[in-house]
């Protein structure tokens, strides 16, 4: 198996996960998919642009982060694999983008053209199922979930958390961009992993 199909492979157990589209449901998606290749320090989307993709991460990692008025730079989130990223609000409204996608690794993604993407939705209710779904579950579950968490659970427990998610993403990511995603500096996060090595 080529690594494009096994990608498409990933990407069809995503949607799946999601919602039971039908094999003839799931062509229409990869019929508008492309593959793209970036180096690390890609930037997929800039501040201010307005965004016209949504793409699902097959290998490597994008990083989602905006400047605040100080000049300094706070991570909103961070995609690996198997995990779709993109500026929903940006593509939804047709306006600039509030925050930057940058690739941290090299990566592979699938890109769609979010306007031919919609489209299929409107068209064809298995995919519009899919779509409430993927909606429910990221913008509603989990957008709830991260909120709470950030204001009950101490950073230690977050930072945890993030590694049984993800056992190697310190390794991967720079500590700086986890330290920003779980809402903490990088100090506050060294101390906590020196904590966590004493246990």
């Amino acid at each position: 198996m080529t690594a494009e199909a096994q990608y498409l492979t990933a990407f069809k157990e995503k949607i799946l996960s999601y919602y039971p589209v039908s094999t003839k449901s799931f062509q229409l998606l990869k019929d508008i998919v492309s593959f793209h290749q970036l180096e690390r320090g890609t930037i997929l989307l800039n501040i201010g642009q307005v965004s016209r993709h949504l793409h699902f991460v097959c290998k490597g990692a994008v990083i989602a982060y905006f400047t605040g008025r100080d000049g300094s730079t706070y991570n909103k989130n961070i995609f690996l694999e198997r995990q779709f990223a993109g500026s929903t609000v940006s593509a939804l409204l047709r306006t600039p983008s509030e925050f930057t996608l940058q690739a941290i690794e090299d990566t592979t993604l699938i890109r769609m053209d979010y306007s031919e993407y919609k489209a299929l939705i409107y068209q064809h209710e298995e995919l519009k199922n899919f779509y409430i779904a993927y909606l429910e579950k990221n913008w509603i579950i989990d957008k709830e979930r991260r909120e709470i968490s950030l204001v009950m659970e101490n950073a230690g427990i977050r930072y945890q958390q993030l590694l049984a998610e993800y056992p190697n993403i310190e390794k991967r990511i720079p500590l700086q961009h986890i330290a920003s995603h779980l809402g903490v500096t990088p100090t506050q996060l060294s101390r906590i992993r020196k904590e966590l090595e004493k246990k």
